[in-house]
């Protein structure tokens, strides 16, 4: 055991990109337990409670001293579970039972359940883009590994046990993942309970609007009794658009990530179709909420926005979709900055 504190890397969520942090564990005399200080929300005290389970599912040895652990730089407000797995690796560092060589390589990012088990967290392809450009390795849960970033070096794990085999070893079994940001995205794979707009039979004056709108991106505005085939067609308007390009894709999946939304989809190719209920608020449409999390304009970058039964909506969520169709962005003002998420959608 080293009295000399120990810094491990990782990141948090804010909007749309991953911020760095330094997660500094220290150890002193006194009453046996832990200080999380710099700004953490309650889901990041809440490891304290997670921890210490976990090492013992695990067969670790919690320390018997105070364990101080700072999340630099102290302004930033810290949220969400992702900084747990770097919680359980600076403190075996510092104990001694887990290597501490080349860790400072290597981006943690991962919550920990009782079990000592990692979990997926929201935002891991911002986590990967962060990690990317600073030429870090990555050490995530297993279900996050399926999406990589090109030339990232990632090491998924099942548990923190094993942490015990180093650095260099972490993740040796890593499961191939999908790259973008390079080259052209893959081709869209329909399954067969897709929708397909080769499917509509007859409607071939509607039809024939749909792919001069699909031809130009320009918006469409539909009338007709209900029944008429409406939504039909809409719901198969993202079958004959083109298929995302490789920087599309990493736009589309960056916001479905930090939605916290599924992307296989989008990994296969497909662009997003939103069609929210038309009780939705402007914050819906545009975004908010703490933390702040993309809207549904947002969410159909690249693709589809469906205003169904448009009369219904209310006036004030109309009007502020005016500014994000002529700008391709949102910006939302909130008192810890500002937040700007893409909205560019057909």
């Amino acid at each position: 055991m080293s009295s000399r504190p120990v810094t491990i890397r990782s990141a948090v969520i804010r909007g749309m990109e991953a911020l760095p942090v330094s997660v500094e564990v220290s150890m002193s005399g006194g009453i046996p337990g832990i200080t999380i200080v710099g700004k953490p929300d309650s889901a990041v005290l809440e490891s304290r409670l997670r921890v210490r389970p976990a090492f013992k599912a695990c067969e670790y040895q919690m320390p018997r001293m105070h364990v101080t652990i700072n999340l630099a730089p102290g302004e930033i407000k810290k949220t969400g579970t992702g900084l747990d797995l770097a919680i359980c690796a600076a403190i075996l560092a510092l104990t001694g039972q887990i290597p501490r060589k080349d860790l400072d390589r290597l981006m943690f990012v991962g919550e920990i359940g009782l079990d000592g088990n990692v979990c997926p967290v929201r935002g891991f392809v911002a986590y990967a883009r962060l990690a990317r450009e600073r030429g870090l390795g990555i050490v995530c849960s297993m279900q996050d590994a399926h999406t990589a970033a090109d030339g990232l070096d990632i090491r998924p794990i099942a548990s923190i046990a094993e942490l015990r085999l180093g650095a260099d070893k972490i993740g040796s079994d890593r499961p191939d993942g999908i790259v973008f940001g390079a080259g052209a995205a893959p081709e869209p794979v329909l399954s067969a309970s897709h929708l397909d707009f080769e499917d509509v039979i007859d409607q071939e004056m509607a039809k024939r609007a749909f792919v001069i709108a699909a031809a130009g991106r320009h918006g469409l505005l539909m009338m007709g009794p209900p029944g008429a085939g409406k939504t039909m067609l809409a719901r198969r308007m993202p079958t004959i658009l083109p298929p995302l390009s490789g920087s599309e894709l990493e736009e589309a999946l960056l916001v479905h990530s930090v939605a916290g939304l599924p992307t296989a989809d989008i990994e296969r190719g497909v662009r997003p179709f939103r069609a929210p209920h038309h009780s939705i608020s402007p914050g819906g449409l545009l975004g908010g909420g703490r933390p702040v999390l993309p809207g549904e304009v947002s969410l159909a970058h690249r693709g589809v926005l469906f205003l169904d039964e448009l009369a219904e909506f209310a006036t004030n969520a109309l009007q502020s979709l005016r500014q994000p169709i002529e700008d391709h962005e949102v910006r939302l003002v909130r008192v810890d900055g500002v937040y700007q998420f893409p909205c560019d959608f057909m």
